[in-house]
């Protein structure tokens, strides 16, 4: 069944934004590689927040392939944030990035944020790209450290996305959700569950936003143009969530600096 379309990218007559977000767990690229960036291209995203990007021999060679695959531009992380990656379109002006290691539990994965600063026009907007823990004490606990990192980038607007590899009831997505805006649950579109590919019966993936920010639409994509079920299944081992956003106008100071 086709979706209602949401919001195109565009910027208001006031200086605002709107953009089109998608947050994916990539699997390392392990998968079908062609479907991959079929869907990320149908999406028409401005900014792509990966989770599990390649790690390891030849990581920079492959994200740089990926982005090539989609027509974008590599950003921010990938292995040297123990994989969230950030990939934007031209649209995007790029104007800080950061790479932080959470600390790491003995015997668990190291995990990490990939972060940037973008402006859109007369808009400007933080991304961080995360993916948590499969430990829940741990998960608990990067669920705090990551709401302190987003406080201290002293951004106005800000957007985190990713595999949070917890349901909305569990205690770090509410601890999440507590502070920032779940895309889903303010402006549903779309489908709502995420993994996995082959049978999606679970949200673990969420887009979350500082309240400034206006969610237009969030959710699950279908009948993506030129992707068939088949692609959505092969392209990874998650389905994607695409939020739709608008960004405020940065005030004389901001848009200043």
């Amino acid at each position: 069944m086709l979706l209602p379309d949401l919001p195109a990218s565009r910027t208001e007559p006031d200086g605002s934004a709107v953009i089109r977000l998608l947050s994916y767990n990539i699997r390392s690229m392990r998968d079908d590689t062609a479907a991959l960036a079929r869907v990320i291209r149908a999406c028409t995203p401005d900014v792509v927040c990966i989770q599990e990007a390649p790690r390891f021999f030849r990581w920079r060679k492959k994200a740089a392939r990926l982005a090539r695959a989609t027509g974008l531009l590599y950003v921010a992380g990938g292995a040297t944030a123990a994989g969230p990656m950030l990939l934007a379109n031209l649209r995007a002006h790029v104007e800080r990035t950061d790479e932080k290691l959470l600390p790491r539990t003995p015997g668990l994965h190291q995990r990490g944020l990939a972060t940037a600063v973008l402006r859109f026009g007369g808009a400007r907007l933080a991304v961080v790209s995360t993916h948590l823990s499969l430990a829940r004490a741990e998960r608990y606990e990067q669920a705090g450290l990551l709401l302190a990192h987003v406080h201290a980038l002293g951004e106005p607007h800000v957007v985190v996305a990713g595999d949070l590899n917890e349901r909305p009831k569990g205690p770090a997505f509410r601890r999440l959700a507590d502070d920032l805006q779940d895309g889903w649950a303010v402006r549903p579109w779309g489908g709502r569950h995420t993994s996995t590919a082959l049978d999606p019966r679970k949200r673990i993936d969420a887009v979350l936003a500082t309240g400034t920010v206006e969610v237009l639409g969030c959710g699950v994509p279908a009948g993506l143009p030129g992707v068939s079920p088949a692609d959505l299944r092969d392209a990874t081992d998650h389905l994607p969530v695409l939020a739709a956003l608008r960004i405020p106008a940065a005030g004389p100071a901001t848009a200043a600096s």
